[in-house]
């Protein structure tokens, strides 16, 4: 049998692609610290690149709206559009965090002047424990008499286990200061890479296309564009939807707050929307930070903020947020949970923002796929849009 030469590279690109699949899996804890080394290195360009997304969202809506100059026509040259949207975008992201920032921190203050306040009660209460302690202290003390402990061999214990935790303490505490001027340097690189990528955007993108063209066949590299491009546009409204159902959330916890005369309306209303962002479970957070601090006020009201905080649960996690998340994306409300529950088991709060818009993509794509098979072996519509039985 007679082969050419793309038949040998293909059987050779088969070839040593299973020999090297073989050697991974002979070698799995070496890949893994080799991977964990990779991600650690481009972390400041995965985190820039995903700023870039988040950012892009906002800044794409402001760049449209501002007016662009052209010939006689008065408005922004095309150089300074990009740059006043980014410069935009920020402004308006800094006076959200610093809205909210004003919003939590006086109620976070008067918090803690309220524990300050009644500290003084708390400690009476205590004084009046131990001396109430204090009765029965003769009997305990017998009763230690009676024992046989070796106080010398419990106090070197002591000693030691003392020893060990201020170890730990110090070996963790110069960890902890570490990872916090690494996660804060590799923030700051990630931002201003993702002013770059914002500010070259279309650049970046010809050239991207420039190199898939270049390597994949001219079909293959088709669809991987419009992979991407479903991709990109998914994700786009997936953030969108979640906004969107955030300021929904802690609207509707402000206004029955406020209806209900419970404290702390519009702190609790603001601390729900922010943490509302982590899809489904975000909400709970909140209503722990606000039953926290409406107990130091009154307990039986935050008794009555859980049963509030139940009752629009339910009604964002069945209505709300599968039909704004879910519309948004173009995926129905079933798929929307199922695709929560899956990311948060796989991979926690990460996962459950990643799998909706991910599920959302698989879901276009295996839609089109179903639609062009039954398209191509000819089946009748009438054959699958009525239920069996239908007919007769």
């Amino acid at each position: 049998m007679d082969w050419n030469r793309d038949q040998i590279r293909q059987r050779l690109l088969v070839v040593c692609g299973g020999v090297a699949f073989y050697c991974a899996l002979q070698r799995l804890p070496a890949l893994a610290a080799v991977l964990r080394w990779g991600l650690g290195v481009l972390s400041p360009f995965l985190v820039g690149g995903a700023i870039a997304f988040i950012l892009n969202v906002p800044m794409g809506a402001i760049e449209r709206a501002l007016p662009l100059g052209r010939g006689r026509r008065k408005g922004l040259p095309k150089s300074l559009r990009r740059p006043l949207a980014l410069i935009l975008t920020l402004a308006a992201v800094g006076g959200v965090l610093t809205l909210a920032v004003c919003v939590i921190g006086p109620g976070v203050g008067e918090a803690a002047g309220s524990v300050t306040r009644q500290l003084p009660e708390a400690i009476r209460r205590l004084q009046e424990q131990l001396a109430a302690w204090e009765a029965a202290l003769p009997q305990l003390q017998t009763l230690l008499g009676d024992m046989e402990i070796d106080w010398t061999a419990l106090s070197q214990k002591a000693i030691a286990l003392a020893q060990k935790w201020a170890g730990g303490l110090v070996s963790s505490g110069g960890g902890l200061i570490g990872g916090v001027v690494s996660g804060v340097s590799t923030f700051v690189i990630g931002l201003i890479f993702s002013f770059y990528v914002l500010l070259q955007k279309e650049k970046l993108s010809r050239q991207g296309r420039q190199v898939l063209y270049a390597l994949l066949p001219m079909s293959w590299a088709d669809r991987t564009l419009e992979v991407l491009r479903l991709s990109g546009q998914t994700f786009s409204s997936f953030l969108s939807g979640q906004c969107v159902e955030a300021v929904i959330l802690g609207t509707l916890f402000a206004v029955s707050m406020t209806l209900f005369r419970m404290p702390y309306a519009l702190l609790v209303g603001v601390l729900i929307a922010l943490t509302a962002l982590i899809p489904v479970v975000g909400a709970f957070i909140g209503c722990v930070v606000g039953a926290l601090l409406i107990a130091v006020t009154d307990p039986w009201q935050a008794l009555g903020f859980i049963v509030l905080f139940l009752v629009l649960q339910q009604v964002e996690g069945n209505f709300i947020y599968p039909h704004v998340v879910g519309s948004s994306v173009g995926l129905p409300s079933i798929w929307v949970l199922a695709a929560v529950t899956l990311g948060g088991k796989l991979m926690g709060i990460a996962g459950m923002l990643f799998f909706i818009p991910l599920c959302s993509v698989l879901y276009a794509l295996f839609r089109d796929f179903v639609k062009g098979r039954l398209r191509d072996r000819g089946v009748p519509p009438r054959k699958w849009r009525d239920p069996p039985g239908g007919g007769a």
